[in-house]
């Protein structure tokens, strides 16, 4: 792969941000989302780009979630003009002629984004109306943002809602007929960690990095009496095949607290791990563990106290193998 290739395959700064907006907007992490809406004005969006953003989200994440964003922007702009930071209001969008018939540029606007017509009336006339005089009529019809950066602002909040699942799909579609990759599309999903399960995520795994096929975090959870950590495995994430060696005693115990992934023995199938699933790993056993291809993973590692403890880190699971599970 080209250094260019690889660069068109990355999220631009500004593309990044409004990922993010969308995302923390969904979330209703105001604290977070404050910082992110400084990187998006440092990053040379305007206030009103990102004011149109957070307006869309109101379609996908609520009216509060909106709202609390818009007042998150609004601090954010006084804030820094206090300290003297003079932000880009930016234009703001065409107006529309005043005997513009709202409901066909929505039809129109949908069909021309999705590729296809679409028509909800069967499960409420009025939701369908709804859809297309005012998300498709009023908001992507505004020329403020384009429509790839619109897909990029919902991916990355339905990214954050849990039983969004199939709205997800369908946006990750349209974004890719307008122009972004699965790659593009793995880092909007990716730009916040979800929030997995009551253990905290933990930070960057980079002491072990070497040894993991991609992203993986590390938070300890006790250091006394027995040793447990929270492991966290971005999606298609895995350790390499490695062995828990003792003398006596020792091994491993997995207790998986959310996603999906699996557990394979060296000349054994590969099994399916699931929250509630506990592995016990006995000592000197070769093994790998890690995410799904479409699911983040985490665990607690519980390690066994034993006699003569170590850790031989083996070779790579091959894509090959991979690729092979269900």
């Amino acid at each position: 792969m080209t250094k260019m290739e690889n660069k068109q395959m990355q999220l631009t700064a500004k593309q990044q941000s409004l990922a993010k907006i969308g995302a923390l907007t969904a979330t209703g992490d105001i604290s977070a989302l404050k910082i992110a809406v400084a990187e998006a004005l440092d990053n040379d969006l305007t206030i009103n780009e990102i004011k149109d953003a957070m307006v869309q989200l109101y379609a996908y994440a609520g009216f509060p979630r909106s709202l609390n964003a818009l007042n998150t922007l609004a601090e954010t702009v006084k804030e820094r003009q206090a300290k003297g930071v003079k932000d880009t209001e930016g234009k703001v969008a065409t107006a529309l002629p005043t005997n513009t018939d709202i409901l066909a540029l929505g039809t129109k606007t949908q069909t021309d984004l999705t590729g296809r017509p679409v028509d909800l009336s069967a499960l409420s006339p009025d939701i369908d109306r709804y859809l297309k005089t005012h998300l498709f009529g009023d908001i992507f019809a505004s020329d403020l943002l384009n429509w790839q950066e619109r897909e990029i602002v919902t991916v990355g909040a339905l990214s954050q809602l849990k039983g969004a699942e199939s709205q997800l799909n369908s946006h990750k579609a349209i974004s890719k007929k307008n122009g972004l990759t699965d790659e593009q599309l793995a880092q909007i999903e990716k730009i916040i960690p979800p929030q997995l399960s009551q253990f905290p995520l933990g930070q960057s795994n980079d002491a072990y990095a070497q040894y993991f096929s991609g992203q993986s975090y590390l938070a300890p959870i006790s250091n006394e009496q027995v040793k447990i950590n929270n492991v966290t495995f971005e999606p298609t994430v895995r350790n390499n095949w490695h062995i828990h060696h003792a003398t006596k005693g020792g091994g491993q115990i997995l207790i998986v607290t959310a996603g999906r992934g699996y557990y394979q023995e060296w000349g054994k199938p590969a099994q399916e791990l699931k929250p509630g699933d506990v592995v016990n790993i006995p000592a000197n056993v070769k093994h790998w563990h890690g995410a799904a291809k479409n699911s983040w993973l985490q665990h607690l590692a519980v390690a066994v106290d034993g006699e003569n403890t170590s850790n031989e880190w083996l070779e790579p699971v091959s894509d090959e193998e991979y690729s092979k599970l269900k």
